[in-house]
């Protein structure tokens, strides 16, 4: 392995392409086994090898390549597990806030209102971005198997998907209070 890292640091892509062949699977696993969703598993396994590449001008060849990229693999699931409770907690936070307010009854929020709002900020996308958002939301498919089922890739899955989020929030931001505006998003993510 040390060979392949001094060529990996000069920036020869086919001894990147043996490094990546070698330890994608254990990566992956390791990040899965973490993680529990293999959606996310497969994110943090893209993000570890482009950090891979993006830093190889200062890999050290003499340190272990495999040490290097699970130490990556461990931090980039820890950051993604740590985010993932923040937008929990604030979430929770929101609601308490909110229930806390003086004269605030359950029945204050329109249930009809805030279901046509949801549904209007779906009418915005393009019938294949919603159909996508819809895939992935409404039936829980990963990116991979919607690609899959349109015969696109999970790249453009995915990139669908964070233009969908952003439009639907960018909708609700022009059409809600901004208290509102978050309990809608989180309840689209």
């Amino acid at each position: 392995m040390t060979c392949l890292t001094k060529q990996l640091k000069k920036g020869d892509k086919v001894a990147y392409k043996k490094l990546f062949d070698h330890f994608v699977t254990d990566i992956y696993n390791f990040a899965y086994s973490i993680i529990k969703q293999k959606e996310y598993a497969e994110e943090i396994t893209q993000d570890v090898f482009l950090k891979l590449w993006l830093n190889r001008a200062s890999l050290d060849h003499e340190k272990s390549i495999k040490s290097y990229l699970f130490t990556i693999t461990r931090n980039q699931t820890l950051n993604l597990l740590q985010k993932i409770a923040n937008e929990k907690r604030l979430a929770q936070e929101l609601l308490t806030n909110i229930s806390n307010l003086s004269g605030f009854e359950e029945n204050t929020i329109d249930v009809a209102y805030y279901e046509d709002l949801k549904r209007q900020a779906l009418e915005v996308l393009s019938p294949k971005r919603r159909l996508i958002f819809e895939l992935s939301r409404n039936e829980g498919l990963t990116h991979e198997e919607i690609g899959e089922k349109m015969g696109i890739s999970k790249n453009t899955v995915k990139n669908q998907m964070t233009s969908a989020l952003n439009s639907i929030r960018e909708y609700l931001l022009l059409h809600s209070d901004i208290t509102f505006t978050l309990l809608l998003f989180i309840s689209f993510l």
